[in-house]
């Protein structure tokens, strides 16, 4: 059973694998998103204090979430890429960063919309916002990083490092508002204590997180394979590939 997970971790080995994983996650993922906006967008209560406005944490929470723990996976991948050498490893975090950009994105600007009608203002430099902009920013130059070097191994390495680096901005973000005073409120869901929320607003809630998580699982491997197309080019089992067979007629 090693021997089999060891197998994969080859390009040549993962790539079809991935190509058969797509479709159960974008599946997944469009059937969660549909069920988890219902049950934020209709069926969960409105908020006695702030309203219907409250809703759009249906779409905030799960993409900060996700935005944290797309840059931890990342650093996960780079470790990996660092202390072993391989490739499939940098092209995992290589095709990472992009949807983490996204999910980061959405996560700010959502908030600036919540920020409004709630705090009276679309951004304040609080704790959190800040490190979560960092956030942004430090996706934002693994990719530039990257499509500034030409070498691939190179390139690989120097990202590795960066996202390394990185990665204590993501314990700031978490424990901003333990460590300073934010607009932001106190952690609503704790795996010490009891929810602070309506069960259906959890459970939509829950729902969109794992939709956000099967969404980030089928992009990145659809971009992953991407990738190793263009960095195998020429190797001789790609020439074996049907879908590049009938690319290249």
């Amino acid at each position: 059973m090693t021997a089999n997970w060891f197998l994969y971790s080859a390009p040549a080995a993962f790539y079809p694998v991935a190509g058969r994983m797509v479709p159960w996650f974008a599946g997944a993922a469009a059937l969660l998103a549909v069920v988890g906006l219902y049950l934020g967008l209709v069926v969960a209560p409105t908020d006695a204090q702030q309203g219907d406005a409250y809703r759009i944490i249906f779409i905030h929470v799960p993409a900060a979430w996700m935005s944290m723990f797309i840059y931890l996976t990342m650093a996960f991948w780079s470790v990996l890429a660092l202390g072993f050498n391989t490739r499939l490893s940098a092209m995992m975090a290589q095709a990472l960063a992009p949807t983490g950009a996204l999910m980061t994105f959405i996560a700010l600007w959502t908030g600036a919309l919540w920020g409004r009608p709630t705090w009276g203002t679309y951004w304040a430099w609080d704790a959190r916002m800040t490190s979560e902009l960092i956030l942004l920013f430090l996706y934002l130059g693994v990719i530039a990083l990257r499509s500034a070097i030409d070498d691939p191994r190179r390139a690989d390495k120097a990202c590795a490092v960066l996202t390394l680096v990185g990665a204590v901005n993501i314990p700031i973000i978490y424990f901003s508002v333990q460590w300073w005073n934010t607009l932001h409120q106190g952690s609503t869901i704790s795996m010490t204590a009891a929810p602070k929320m309506a069960a259906l607003m959890l459970a939509g809630l829950v729902v969109m997180t794992f939709a956000a998580w099967a969404y980030t699982v089928a992009v990145t491997l659809i971009r992953l394979r991407a990738i190793v197309v263009e960095r195998e080019r020429g190797a001789t089992w790609l020439s074996h590939l049907p879908e590049l067979r009938r690319l290249t007629v």
